[in-house]
């Protein structure tokens, strides 16, 4: 099954018209993207995109064929007209399902918001699953006959849309996912492609044609990733986007709970808020019989400072006596099990760290003593990560991977 994106770009493209945003002055030549709309075989189209038939001409491609036009959502942005020769646009109703006379059957999938998904089967049995933008599918089945061959979904607008495919089996590790309806959220170019490698999936030009079902390598997943940062730096939200497309996030919340701390508990809340809530949280200090656990969800740990604050308390790090009379050798032993946890686990993990002591030294002897064994145990910790990340005022420096 041939496909051929026409445009992947939100409903009012990218640049959207009048926005003076970072964004839209950086999408310029094939950064530049016109509403999403999908040419199948040159039989089907799905959605319509400004210009759609000079965009398939671009392609290589002619309208003449297309023998059925399916809408998604309610078009809004700019006007878009039917290129004349086309059949009438329509919407199949949920559920149903529509046989063309080329031999495509397309089944109408129901949304969570206004607006439809088509899941679109070729002659040959290749499979394509198209979702419109905002939405996720509603009422799938626990588990899914079949992973699709290729998804096209808002992975950055509707990340929990593609974990709940995940979860169902509908995306398997071969599914080739196609991030759509792209709009202004993410910078183009390599964040865009950072982004959404962390999610298993890929952005493709506007006019690109693929085949679907035909090997394509989707993006490798690293199972170990340490995203570092300063105070307030973004570390923790660069984390969490990291595992949103994925099912059962396991959330490891080294902190704990504090009594009485109203502040601490602004955080904790703030922090809850922006986590799915299909997550679940551990609150532990314990993280080597989940590391030991073989497979499973994701790992999620925030933060390995909070942890070695804990391991510190119980050596008794702060006590310069007791530090000298075993209490290093002590913490060296538990970030050593920690860090031989790290390498030998199964399971994918994102741990988060400060990264401190670039310049300001702590006056305190036991506050320089938790400087250096912070950088130490990120040190090691990095060192089992196939992805390293250090984030500074919100934006994502790749150091590894």
């Amino acid at each position: 099954m041939e496909l051929t994106l026409l445009g992947t770009g939100a409903p009012d493209g990218l640049p959207r018209p009048d926005c003076p945003c970072a964004v839209c002055a950086a999408a310029r030549g094939d950064r530049a993207r016109a509403a999403t709309a999908l040419l199948v075989d040159g039989v089907l189209l799905l959605d319509l995109t400004p210009g759609a038939a000079l965009a398939a001409a671009r392609a290589g491609h002619s309208l003449a064929g297309v023998r059925q036009v399916l809408l998604t959502h309610p078009h809004g942005g700019p006007p878009v007209e039917l290129p004349a020769g086309l059949p009438p646009a329509g919407r199949v109703a949920d559920g149903r399902v529509l046989t063309l006379i080329s031999g495509h059957r397309v089944r109408a999938v129901p949304m969570d918001s206004p607006g439809t998904g088509y899941e679109v089967t070729s002659p040959e049995g290749d499979r394509l699953l198209y979702l419109p933008p905002g939405a996720s599918p509603a009422g799938l089945p626990d588990v899914s006959p079949a992973p699709y061959d290729m998804v096209l979904t808002d992975v950055v607008g509707r990340p929990d849309a593609l974990a709940r495919l995940r979860a169902t089996g509908a995306v398997g590790a071969t599914t080739d996912v196609l991030a759509v309806h792209l709009d202004h959220e993410v910078p183009p170019g390599p964040e865009l492609a950072r982004r959404l490698a962390a999610a298993g999936a890929r952005a493709v030009p506007d006019g690109t044609t693929l085949i679907v079902g035909e090997y394509h390598a989707v993006p490798d997943l690293p199972r170990r990733t340490l995203v570092l940062g300063g105070a307030r730096s973004g570390k923790s939200v660069e984390a969490e986007r990291r595992l949103e497309g994925f099912p059962g996030v396991v959330y490891v919340a080294t902190g704990g709970s504090r009594d009485g701390d109203a502040e601490w508990a602004s955080r904790v809340g703030l922090h809850r808020e922006r986590r799915p809530g299909s997550w679940r949280t551990e609150e532990t200090c314990d993280l080597l019989p989940l590391l030991a656990r073989d497979g499973g969800p994701p790992l999620l740990i925030d933060c390995l400072s909070l942890w070695l604050t804990d391991a510190m308390d119980r050596v008794g790090a702060w006590d310069d006596e007791r530090w000298a009379d075993g209490g290093e050798r002590a913490l060296h032993a538990r970030v050593s099990e920690l860090v031989a946890a790290v390498r030998a686990t199964r399971r994918m993990v994102v741990a988060v760290s400060n990264e401190v002591g670039s310049g300001v030294v702590p006056a305190t002897a036991s506050g320089r003593r938790f400087r250096d064994e912070l950088g130490r145990l990120n040190a090691a910790f990095a060192a089992e990560c196939e992805h390293l990340l250090l984030v500074v005022a919100g934006q994502a420096m790749v150091l590894r991977g």
